[in-house]
């Protein structure tokens, strides 16, 4: 690609940017369609290059202040046509950084000023600002990298010829100097790279099935119903069904007698499901068959007079519901400080589970830590850590070798996830846990041209495709994958989803 470019429209524009991004082309298109099309043309002519267009605007969401930054997620024009911005999130997560306002959304080009009523309508139409020139000089990337900041000037509540535009004015410019380390970060993101996603990635069977178990509830008895805590540990996952009608809930006292709810796939203790019964509940269990796994042995060894070490972190849910099975008799090892020094009723009697969503690698060292302190020390016949964990930790490690950057799709307070950042780093590799594209923050990819691209059990794969397309809008992309092993595990739905019960 030829060298980048950034394009103000106006002189001022120009002038607040100038000095600030040295070594790169710094272009006033002139103001309107027209100009901004022979502008475009003219860039247009030397082949696909990096393209920021950078101005003013004036907003037509009423939240919306003046010196307000608007990225375009999306240009559109007079005659219905749009130009996407794959890579709109990047930018703005830079320009936060920065400490700027920053918002995302739809900007459209108009060939005239807009007032009244039409912008009313621009408005309306989900459009978080209005230019006249952005949707023309998309074409100045020729195929290349395109992405659009506007600085607010005037507002619905403060119409451009109103007193105060020329204070709202300076506001705007002083926004739009303070982008320029921010666009330069971006640009020098841009180029070509290759991109590998890991397989397996994303959804397990578990969480297939507890996801399923709120969307049958819900269509079979409408909404409200409840969940108890997040049916599964995705901010995507949960804002979906909460659009549907489920009601998310900390704790049952929070439902109304004789509702239904759904327990989350982390599974919970004994006195919740008495709990449920007493308010007269109608339960929906969406534990995942694996960690009931865990509850059992955990039942199994107790009973039998072990004191059982359970690897795992005592904050998580899925440990919070596995210690309530017996919790005189169970000890929450974290690490291999813990491990060292746990200290049993009877050392001849112990036993060990493992919350399902560690890394394999270090659970095992914690493990050996206690073998060797214990020798009566037994565990499960099977191994806790789910296989979709493990397949995952797997195709993660695998592809650390080959990438420069690993990128992993999944919330904040997802275990696994934030599992297989850990794992990329022992490994070697620079890591970053994202919830979606729109945190993908561009300083990462600057030099790098080769990216791994992975997705917790818990993160719809969705997010994953449009991440990868989020990257397209860097420069062109070569995608390549390969399966570490094949998964066709499925689990039957919660026994109460049959008609019989559900009725």
């Amino acid at each position: 690609m030829n060298g980048t470019a950034v394009c103000t429209p106006l002189a001022v524009e120009r002038a607040a940017l100038h000095g600030r991004i040295s070594g790169l082309l710094l272009v006033r298109t002139g103001m309107g369609s027209r100009r901004s099309a022979e502008a475009a043309a003219r860039l247009a002519a030397a082949g696909p290059r990096p393209v920021v267009v950078a101005g003013l605007a004036g907003a037509l969401d009423p939240r919306l202040r003046p010196g307000d930054l608007v990225v375009a997620t999306e240009v559109r024009g007079p005659d219905a046509a749009t130009v996407s911005v794959p890579a709109a999130g990047p930018l703005a997560v830079a320009l936060r950084r920065h400490g700027l306002r920053v918002h995302l959304g739809p900007v459209v080009s108009h060939p005239a000023p807009v007032h009244g009523a039409a912008r009313s309508g621009l408005a309306a139409a989900g459009a978080l600002a209005v230019d006249m020139e952005s949707v023309w000089l998309a074409a100045a990337a020729a195929g290349g990298p395109f992405a659009v900041v506007r600085a607010v000037v005037d507002t619905p509540g403060t119409p451009l010829l109103r007193p105060g535009t020329v204070t709202r004015g300076l506001a705007a410019l002083r926004s739009l100097r303070c982008a320029a380390p921010a666009l330069r970060e971006w640009l020098a993101a841009t180029g070509p790279r290759a991109v590998e996603p890991a397989s397996p990635r994303s959804f397990c069977a578990g969480v297939d099935r507890a996801i399923a178990a709120v969307d049958q509830a819900l269509d079979r008895h409408g909404p409200p119903i409840y969940v108890r805590r997040q049916i599964v540990h995705n901010s995507h996952v949960v804002r979906r069904l909460q659009e549907r009608g489920a009601i998310f809930v900390q704790e049952l006292d929070e439902v109304p007698r004789g509702a239904r709810v759904v327990l989350a796939a982390h599974g919970v203790a004994p006195p919740v499901r008495e709990q449920a019964v007493e308010r007269g509940l109608t339960t929906v269990d969406a534990t995942c068959p694996l960690v009931a796994k865990v509850h059992a042995e955990v039942r199994r060894y107790a009973g039998r007079g072990d004191t059982v070490f359970l690897i795992g972190h005592a904050d998580h849910e899925e440990v919070e519901g596995t210690l309530g099975e017996a919790p005189d008799d169970v000890v929450v090892v974290p690490d291999v400080a813990a491990a060292a020094t746990a200290t049993p009723r009877d050392p001849g009697r112990v036993a060990y589970t493992t919350q399902t969503t560690l890394a394999v690698d270090e659970t095992d060292e914690i493990a050996q830590v206690l073998r060797a302190r214990f020798r009566a020390l037994t565990g499960p016949r099977s191994e806790d850590i789910c296989y979709a964990t493990t397949n995952r930790q797997q195709a993660v490690r695998a592809l650390a070798g080959r990438v420069d950057l690993l990128l992993v799709v999944g919330s904040a307070n997802s275990s696994n996830s934030r599992r297989l950042v850990e794992v990329a780093e022992r490994a070697g590799t620079r890591a970053h846990l994202i919830d979606d594209a729109r945190e993908l923050d561009p300083v990462w990819l600057a030099g790098v041209r080769r990216v791994g691209v992975s997705a917790g059990a818990s993160a719809p794969e969705h997010l994953v495709d449009e991440l990868v397309a989020c990257l397209a809008g860097f420069g062109p992309l070569t995608t390549t994958s390969a399966a570490t092993v094949a998964e066709d595990v499925r689990f039957a739905p919660p026994k109460e989803m049959s008609p019989e019960e559900m009725s």
